[in-house]
């Protein structure tokens, strides 16, 4: 609801009978009848207020214009997010790590937002959603944080580096030799880096992979032993 709020016009319209009064009982070329008059009419004009006080009134909210809609929607985009409460795991090192994943991923997504081309933009998701995952592993098994300190040190913060200037050079609007040759190149990279960024996954499961291996090659050795090789069961 918006409040308005509607001033009477009776108390000057008390001010202006004053006035007249003054001039038709009394000679108004006198300084001291000018002085009895402000003095009579300040009266009378807050005695008027108080008698006819101003009104307010609630009316609705006006309906939005689409251009005043189409603003509160940006605005509401551009709004950060609310900041989780902080949480810890008990293991500085790890809480440190998450919280190096969380700089890098708000400045990948701010990246995003500003990089218009939609090969880089969709190479930049399938890079957040695999540091996501590799940070939420090593959370998960703390013990693999060797493996990938050299992936938080240098690859992230380098591909990090390589799309600012990207989207540095990408903001000027203009095309020149300099600014086109160094955004080919770092196109030409980015292909690269998000199979880097794979094979980091990939490599946190070695030790897992090998496990199973090891399990299936025993019991393929127990069947064999047992004369179930090969056997399908039902």
């Amino acid at each position: 609801m918006v409040k308005k709020k509607k001033r009477s016009v009776l108390p000057v319209y008390t001010v202006g009978a004053v006035w007249l009064c003054f001039a038709l009982s009394s000679h108004l070329y006198q300084i001291s009848n000018y002085i009895s008059a402000v003095i009579v009419s300040l009266v009378a004009y807050a005695v008027a207020r108080m008698i006819w006080p101003d009104k307010v009134y609630e009316l609705p909210d006006p309906a939005p214009t689409p251009k005043q809609e189409k603003k509160a929607e940006a605005e509401k985009k551009t709004e950060p997010d609310a900041k989780p409460e902080a949480k810890t795991t008990g293991n500085p090192k790890i809480d440190a790590l998450i919280e190096e994943r969380g700089r890098a991923i708000s400045e990948m997504r701010r990246l995003n937002d500003n990089i218009q081309d939609e090969t880089i933009s969709a190479q930049i998701d399938r890079m957040e959603e695999t540091t996501t995952k590799i940070v939420d592993h090593v959370v998960a098994h703390p013990e693999k944080l060797p493996q990938i300190r050299k992936f938080m040190n240098y690859y992230l913060p380098t591909t990090l580096k390589l799309l600012n200037a990207y989207d540095r050079m990408d903001s000027t609007g203009i095309s020149g030799e300099n600014i086109d040759g160094t955004k080919t190149k770092i196109e030409d990279m980015l292909e690269t880096i998000v199979k880097a960024f794979d094979k980091q996954l990939d490599a946190l499961f070695r030790d897992e992979a090998m496990d199973i291996s090891s399990d299936i090659t025993v019991m393929e050795n127990m069947l064999a032993q047992e004369g179930l090789g090969g056997m399908q069961f039902q």
